[in-house]
C-alpha cells in the first residue's frame, strides 16, 4: 500500500457546494440565501432583533449588581504556611507579609490584599501582616503565640476642593515664559499726568 492509494471511505467526505456560478445552476444569483440585501452578505447579525417588537433581552428584568470598586484578596490558609516552613521556603521566625509569602510561591501577585483562612494546622509561633484574616485562622495563631496584624490596603487619596483651589492657584502663580505682567505703576503715572 502507498501513501497516495490511501482514500476515505465513501460517504465520508461530502464535496462542498460551489454556488454563485449562474442562474441556470440553482444556486447562482444569492446563492441559496434567498434575499438580496443585508441578510444575503456575510457578517451580518441580526439576532434578538423582532421587527420593532420590544426584544426579549429587553423583557425580561435585570438581575443582580456588580459592585465597580469591589476588593480581590488572595486567600492562604494555615495549612499551606505550615507546609512552606516545613519545606524551608518560609522563615517562621520573620515577619510574614505579602512580599514573603510571594517569595516563598504561595501567592502570584497580592492584588488588593492577602486574606488568611483557618483550614489546615498551624505548629508554628508566627506574626502574620495581612489584609484580613478569619476569626478561626486568627484564633489558632494566637493560641500558639503568634500574632496577626490586620494592615488593609490604603484607600487611593481623592483630590478635595482645597486641594485642587491649592494646584491651581500654584499653577497661577507660576511664570509663564514669553510673557510679562502689566507694570502697575505705568498706569498710574499716565493718570497723575493728566490731572
Amino acid at each position: 500500500m502507498r501513501l497516495n492509494c490511501i482514500s476515505d471511505n465513501s460517504g465520508a467526505h461530502k464535496a462542498r457546494k460551489r454556488v454563485g456560478r449562474g442562474i441556470g445552476s440553482g444556486v447562482g444569483r444569492t446563492s441559496g440565501r434567498g434575499h438580496k440585501g443585508q441578510k444575503s452578505r456575510s457578517g451580518v447579525s441580526l439576532l434578538g432583533f423582532e421587527g420593532g417588537q420590544m426584544p426579549l433581552y429587553r423583557r425580561l428584568p435585570k438581575r443582580g449588581f456588580n459592585k465597580p470598586f469591589r476588593k480581590e484578596y488572595v486567600e492562604v490558609n494555615l495549612g499551606a504556611l505550615q507546609r512552606a516552613i516545613d519545606a524551608g521556603r518560609l522563615d517562621a521566625k520573620k515577619t510574614v507579609d505579602s512580599s514573603a509569602l510571594q517569595a516563598a510561591g504561595l501567592i502570584k501577585k497580592p492584588r488588593d490584599g492577602v486574606r488568611l483562612l483557618g483550614k489546615g494546622e498551624l505548629k508554628a509561633k508566627l506574626t502574620i501582616q495581612v489584609a484580613g484574616a478569619s476569626k478561626a485562622a486568627v484564633a489558632a495563631v494566637e493560641k500558639l503565640g503568634g500574632k496577626v496584624e490586620l494592615t488593609p490596603p490604603p484607600a487611593p487619596e481623592k483630590e478635595t476642593r482645597g486641594k485642587k483651589a491649592k494646584r491651581n492657584a500654584a499653577a497661577d502663580a507660576a511664570p509663564v515664559a514669553g510673557k510679562k505682567k502689566p507694570d502697575a505703576g505705568k498706569g498710574q503715572d499716565k493718570t497723575e499726568s493728566k490731572g
